[in-house]
């Protein structure tokens, strides 16, 4: 794979002297496009309302009995196929602290057994697509032989679909798995195993055409597609401090504790920027292009009057919840970096013993920190600490039995109840793309046309994209940032 032509645009490319962009919103989205727009030449200026970068992927200090740990709002992956994802993490310096797994393996611990064996492996080979799973499928213990069969089949026939179809939109994902011969256990087992934790929604809730395109990308594109990668450091290191860095060795004027109330057209044709804070007789900031890369809600109340044909559309995506719960055992319990569960509420846990330094914190002893992520939490995001520990403790010791005797030295919650837009049947014909109906003005997020759903790749696309809309208001070509899963070379668009 080779990023060697996404980095920082030669002279030949970049933009006549004078030309500015404002990027409001600081997350994946909003750095990536402010990245892009410097790279091209343009100044720059990035406008952040929380005292950080890196939106939902964050991360935060807590003083644990266990000691000072850096902890992560919720645990975030990506897959060999988020190639866009890659050249971001190219781009800030971050690469080499979230390596990518050599070869896919996701250990599957059935809490009931019911096959007669706990642990099943979901990992693939060398062989070419679709073989490289078959192996992995006709031994996987927690699906009988006729279910793997069928299994095999209605993976050839997601294989066969177009994820760009617009009538897989309005299509629910578990209603095609119905009709292909899916069972109850193979939907738990295999489909909403991936699934929820890709999409933030059980299949009954999911778009087909979403669906499809995580299937097909991911498990059917190439053999290593499906390769996981994760943060080995805080999230924040990754996403403020290595993005900072970059953002500011590009030029990029970074405001952050900096709320925006107000965009407006002046009559010059250039954008102006209303600041909370900011001193009466201070001039609003004004840029020739601006990016609103914020949630859909908040580009809602700054879209001026004609921006958007149908801006209650945006009103209309629906949110989906994430629920991280974070247990601290005062021994080891997990000697794998993480597992997925079936047969119990609990979805997937990873050890960050390492990445929140706890390993070093003084008085840690053997002490394990594992984080327990909850996707499509509905039923969870707003029950209390202790019903959320007394629910989760004994199934972590159902799937674990080593922490049956562990000491529990600190257990504590973190809910996003918007982590993601809800990815249902017909959330298709409300997400807009970049550009708007008002010359100058972008949209950016996961939220948006990017025909991926609520990733970190799907946001850095969205930023990639919205910025080169950007660009081409100025009517000049550009590179397109935009790999294909495969990491193909970019190439010249005009």
């Amino acid at each position: 794979m080779t990023h060697s032509t996404l980095g920082p645009a030669p002279a030949a490319r970049r933009s006549p002297a004078g030309r500015s962009a404002l990027v409001i919103g600081g997350g994946l989205a909003g750095t990536a496009a402010a990245l892009e727009l410097a790279d091209a030449g343009l100044r720059v200026t990035l406008v952040e309302g929380r005292p950080r970068l890196g939106g939902l992927a964050f991360s935060f200090h807590r003083s644990s009995p266990a000691g000072e740990l850096t902890v992560d709002n919720g645990q975030h992956v990506h897959l060999r196929c988020c190639t866009t994802y890659q050249w971001f993490l190219d781009r800030v310096g971050a690469a080499r602290l979230a390596p990518l797994q050599g070869r896919l393996d996701i250990p599957v611990l059935d809490a009931q057994g019911r096959s007669g064996r706990r642990l099943g492996r979901l990992r693939r080979t060398a062989l070419p697509v679709p073989l490289h799973l078959s192996k992995s499928l006709a031994t996987y213990p927690h699906l009988s032989l006729a279910e793997r069969a069928q299994v095999g089949r209605a993976a050839l026939a997601l294989g066969r679909l177009d994820p760009q179809d617009p009538a897989l939109d309005g299509v629910d994902f578990a209603g095609w798995l119905r009709r292909h011969g899916q069972s109850p256990r193979a939907v738990e087992a295999l489909w909403d195993l991936v699934g929820v934790a890709t999409l933030n929604a059980t299949a009954p809730n999911a778009s087909l055409g979403l669906a499809a395109m995580v299937f097909k990308t991911g498990l059917l594109s190439r053999p290593d597609a499906a390769d996981i990668g994760w943060a080995r450091a805080p999230l924040g290191e990754l996403h403020h401090t290595h993005a900072h860095r970059a953002l500011d060795a590009a030029g990029v004027t970074t405001e952050l504790r900096t709320r925006v109330t107000a965009v407006a057209r002046t009559p010059e044709g250039r954008w102006s920027v209303a600041m909370a804070g900011r001193p009466e007789d201070e001039p609003p900031a004004e840029a020739d292009v601006l990016i609103l890369a914020v949630p859909q809600r908040e580009a809602h109340a700054l879209l001026p009057d004609g921006a958007l044909k149908d801006p209650g559309k945006l009103l209309r995506i629906g949110t989906a919840p994430i629920l991280n719960l974070h247990v601290i055992y005062d021994r080891t319990v997990l000697r794998r970096p993480f597992f997925a569960a079936i047969g119990s509420p609990v979805q997937w846990v990873f050890d960050r013993t390492d990445a929140s330094g706890l390993r070093d914190a003084p008085g840690a002893g053997d002490s394990q920190y594992l984080a327990v992520s909850q996707s499509a939490a509905y039923d969870d995001i707003d029950r209390p600490v202790a019903e959320l520990r007394d629910r989760y403790l004994p199934e972590l010791e159902r799937l674990l039995p080593v922490a049956r005797g562990a000491e529990v030295r600190d257990f504590f919650v973190t809910r996003e109840r918007t982590a993601t837009f809800a990815p249902v049947p017909g959330v298709g014909l409300l997400r807009p793309s970049a550009p708007t109906d008002a010359p100058g003005l972008y949209l950016a997020g996961a939220w948006t046309a990017t025909g991926w759903p609520a990733t970190m790749e799907g946001a850095v696309r969205s930023g990639l994209s919205a910025a080169r809309a950007a660009l081409s208001h100025f009517g000049r070509s550009h590179v397109n940032s935009l790999p294909a899963p495969g990491g193909e070379t970019p190439k010249e668009a005009a």
